[in-house]
């Protein structure tokens, strides 16, 4: 049905043959297929259907978490973010070593040990009802329209770009394929899905790359030739590169030189300020790959700590080779086109980019195997839309309908409430999607000035609450009215000020000012109140600094143990990240 639809636009707009076609219908059947049998009885329990029994072995658990990670944000936004500010975006991936060791270490063993359904729960047992309402409100806003609006609209960016449809029907079309899973099956059939489709997707952005790369190759090179060329070029420092980049290096960085090669910016830097991505990690990354229900869902329902523990082992090995297929490419378009970085004014640029990676795909992959592209992205797409209405549905049914309208509510009762709030939560989602492109800027930064705003209150009374067992209720309450007020007062500010410091434009370095402002706050008032009651600092929910008692379930034999593998993935990003600077290796990085 879908092939029968596409096939009259796809033709007059992009150029489709019979093998992209079958390979389009492949992954349809094969996914349907998985999303069956996965899902197939899922509805007989609440712990079923939503936590997919906790019975998710390591691999799908990894594999899922980062299948929920890339989506049209991703290919879109991060491969037009490349394109204007160089190799620094990756350390929205690389940078993560912190945050899944933060996670691995200190927070899955505690959200495991109090058996929680959602996060809102866990805060709840830790502080009090009225933080997890608070909690569980922002979760379902920001999942609506940070992450489902923005993944419909990315996805409808590349249709129209592919086969020119209009934007609105390309958001509902996305919308209802992608969302069927989550409907029908819940967290065993999103998982399992996930698992297939993030396999489809690294292979078809692995295939764009290689192919961009081989085009940049001089006559008879190969796509190493082809790196080189892109690393020169992306120096900048010759011909109409040179020119594209000094033509505006005030707005890609906010001073007289910019440096595309390095992870190390300035403070000024409006995407990847390195001084403020310490801070930046502990806030809005800590509350993506943590506290937000829908990365962490797969997290709760695997089937031991151990599988969990390795399952973001796993993703982070995943981790690794991400900008592969989001950094690159964009550094390829630069090499390719620096003229993008001409137009004017400066705010279309962003736009622009972002449609930079449909522009690869209609240029450099050859017919046969577009059809693989378009099923990465369609995986992509459902992935991100399928966890997202999964996880949504569980706070709504959990955290507001059970807890606060029908405590005595059956399974059966639940998991239809559960299915009705997908639905209706799909369908907000695809009206807010229509109009995210009309808020201006690229579509990656309009995600992450949404993130900025969210989760500086909510992360540091996590990770607090965790490591430090005399946070009370009073102070986390404290810390997200201040901090929620904090940060509507600093995008009022930013909107209507004509005259502030630069760096102040930087997402990273809003997060960091938040976050200390948060901090501050519930270190101050949980010093002038009680301390918190002896249930709510249990060794199931905070740490026991005495016993260290985090370090059970970790792998009986050295190639499963979580210690290596670990180390192993975190020492391989570390030396990117060192290459990516020059210091050590002086091909690359800055010079």
């Amino acid at each position: 049905m879908i092939i029968a639809i596409l096939l009259p636009l796809a033709e007059a707009v992009f150029s489709l043959h019979l093998w992209d076609y079958l390979a389009i219908a492949l992954f349809f059947i094969i996914l349907s297929l998985v999303g069956y049998f996965a899902g197939r009885g899922e509805r007989a329990s609440s712990e079923d259907y939503f936590l997919a029994g906790r019975k998710l072995p390591w691999y799908v658990v990894g594999g899922s978490f980062i299948a929920s990670n890339i989506s049209s944000d991703q290919f879109i936004g991060m491969v037009g973010a490349a394109m204007v500010y160089g190799v620094c975006v990756s350390l929205y991936e690389w940078a993560n070593v912190a945050t899944y060791a933060l996670l691995i270490w200190f927070f899955v063993p505690f959200l495991l040990a109090s058996k929680v359904f959602t996060t809102p729960e866990y805060l709840e047992k830790r502080f009090s009802p009225t933080v997890r309402t608070l909690f569980a409100v922002v979760t379902i806003i920001s999942n609506v329209v940070a992450f489902l609006a923005a993944v419909l609209y990315g996805g409808a960016l590349a249709l129209q770009g592919l086969f020119g449809w209009e934007l609105w029907p390309s958001i509902i079309g996305l919308g209802l394929v992608a969302g069927v899973w989550a409907v029908y099956g819940g967290l065993s059939s999103v998982a399992w899905t996930d698992l297939f489709t993030v396999t489809v997707m690294i292979v078809g952005g692995i295939l764009v790359t290689v192919y961009g790369l081989s085009a940049l190759a001089p006559e008879g090179g190969g796509i190493i030739d082809g790196f080189q060329v892109m690393l020169e070029r992306n120096e900048a420092t010759s011909g109409k590169w040179k020119e594209a980049v000094q033509s505006n290096t005030q707005e890609l960085a906010g001073t007289d030189t910019y440096n595309r090669l390095s992870v190390i910016q300035p403070v000024s830097h409006p995407m990847t300020p390195t001084v403020s991505m310490i801070t930046f990690l502990l806030s809005v990354s800590l509350w993506y790959n943590v506290l937000n229900q829908f990365m962490i869902q797969r997290v709760l329902g695997a089937k031991n700590m151990y599988h969990a523990r390795m399952g973001i082992v796993f993703a982070g090995w995943l981790k690794i080779i991400l900008p592969i297929i989001t950094i690159v490419p964009g550094m390829i378009l630069f090499a390719m086109k620096p003229e993008l970085l001409l137009i004017e004014p400066w705010g279309d640029v962003k736009p622009a980019a972002d449609k930079g990676y449909v522009q690869l795909i209609q240029e450099l992959v050859p017919a046969g195997l577009r059809g693989l592209f378009l099923a990465a992205l369609f995986g992509a797409i459902q992935s991100t839309v399928n966890s997202v209405l999964n996880s949504t549905s569980t706070v709504i049914t959990f955290d507001l309908y059970r807890r606060l309208w029908r405590p005595q509510a059956t399974d059966r009762q639940l998991v239809v409430v559960g299915v009705v709030a997908s639905v209706v939560v799909l369908a907000v989602a695809i009206v807010i999607g229509r109009f995210v492109g009309d808020l201006g800027g690229g579509l990656f930064e309009y995600v992450i000035s949404l993130y900025v705003l969210f989760a500086p209150p909510f992360a540091a009374i996590f990770l607090l609450g965790i490591l430090w067992r005399r946070v009370t209720a009073p102070a986390a309450l404290a810390t997200v009215i201040v901090g929620m007020s904090a940060g509507l007062a600093l995008k009022i500010f930013l909107t209507n000020a004509t005259d502030y410091p630069v760096w102040l434009n930087s997402f990273p370095n809003q997060a960091s000012i938040l976050y200390l402002i948060c901090v501050s706050t519930c270190v101050i008032v949980t010093l002038t109140t009680r301390p918190p009651r002896p249930e709510q600092i249990t060794d199931q929910l905070c740490m026991n600094w005495k016993r260290l008692n985090i370090f059970s379930n970790l792998g009986d034999r050295w190639y499963k143990n979580v210690v290596f593998w670990w180390l192993s993935y975190s020492i391989v990003i570390i030396l990117l990240m060192m290459y990516f600077t020059g210091w050590f290796f002086p091909t690359g990085g800055a010079k």
